[in-house]
């Protein structure tokens, strides 16, 4: 596993790198680079961290993570292969003054809610055939064209912002190595008891310490945010499936009572089980 902060590979000449991530599953390690990343999903989906919130991605999603933002996709066990297309940038790829100029600022508001992850919910076809053009084209100066077109369209400033909190601060290699191992057991593991003892023992911690430690970086305490994961899983499962039992999406999630099940559910989606599921449109 790799370790937080991660680095994104690039030649000494790129100032704007595009991506392209297929296969299995994304990388799913906790992790934060210095590059603002814009992402389109063209398929797959799972959980997806950003900050202290747990949500879900899926496939047609146009999500966007700030510099120094700490996030994951974690993948799910469909028969959807992951694939990505990504375009990393910093501020000063193009010179300390370059996003200074007039020109750009109507980005201000982008740049500042970009820190706390964006989920872009307009103008994706033609976001969608940007990303298309800009993965296709080798000539740098077209590839920064089409940038640039990309930028004008999210300068607009709409979308969903992700997370409500953020850390801006960056983490060192121990830090990063100790918080994804602890994210990668709740992801692989949530649907199974995990005991702090267990918890505290992958980060080498004693059970207090850890307990501060995680709430320091993360706004909650390590139960709350392994029930949220729960909860986005039961919302995933209700999602595909419009036979599935509220009881059954409950026990597979790791609830061991059906009552508390719904408390909780209703405390971090403010909708009852039953009300989510009547809303979905199959």
């Amino acid at each position: 596993m790799k370790a937080l902060p991660f680095k994104i590979p690039k030649s000494t000449a790129d100032t704007l790198i595009v991506q392209e991530d297929k296969g299995a599953t994304f990388y799913d390690a906790f992790h934060q680079h210095e590059e603002i990343q814009i992402s389109w999903i063209v398929s797959g989906e799972g959980s997806l961290i950003v900050g202290d919130t747990v949500t879900s991605y899926r496939s047609d999603d146009i999500l966007i993570f700030g510099s120094h933002v700490p996030h994951v996709l974690k993948s799910s066990a469909s028969s959807l292969m992951s694939y990505m297309i990504s375009v990393f940038f910093t501020r000063e790829s193009f010179g300390e003054k370059f996003f200074n100029l007039v020109e750009f600022e109507n980005l201000s508001g982008f740049f500042n809610r970009s820190g706390y992850g964006i989920r872009v919910t307009y103008e994706k076809e033609k976001l969608k055939k940007r990303f298309l053009e800009i993965h296709k084209k080798k000539n740098r100066l077209d590839r920064l064209i089409i940038f640039l077109q990309i930028l004008k369209i999210l300068g607009q400033n709409r979308g969903e912002t992700i997370s409500n909190s953020v850390s801006k601060k960056n983490y060192s290699d121990n830090e990063g190595q100790r918080m994804a191992k602890v994210f990668q057991l709740v992801m692989n593991n949530f649907y199974r008891d995990i005991t702090l003892s267990e918890v505290s023992g992958i980060a080498n911690m004693t059970p207090n310490a850890f307990c501060r430690y995680f709430r320091q970086r993360t706004n909650k305490t390590f139960f709350q945010f392994l029930t949220e994961v729960r909860i986005e899983n039961c919302c995933n499962l209700l999602s595909k499936d419009q036979e599935i039992s509220i009881a059954e999406v409950s026990y597979s999630s790791g609830f061991k009572n059906l009552s508390h099940f719904n408390r909780k559910f209703k405390k971090i989606k403010g909708l009852t089980p039953s009300q989510f599921k009547k809303n979905l449109n199959f």
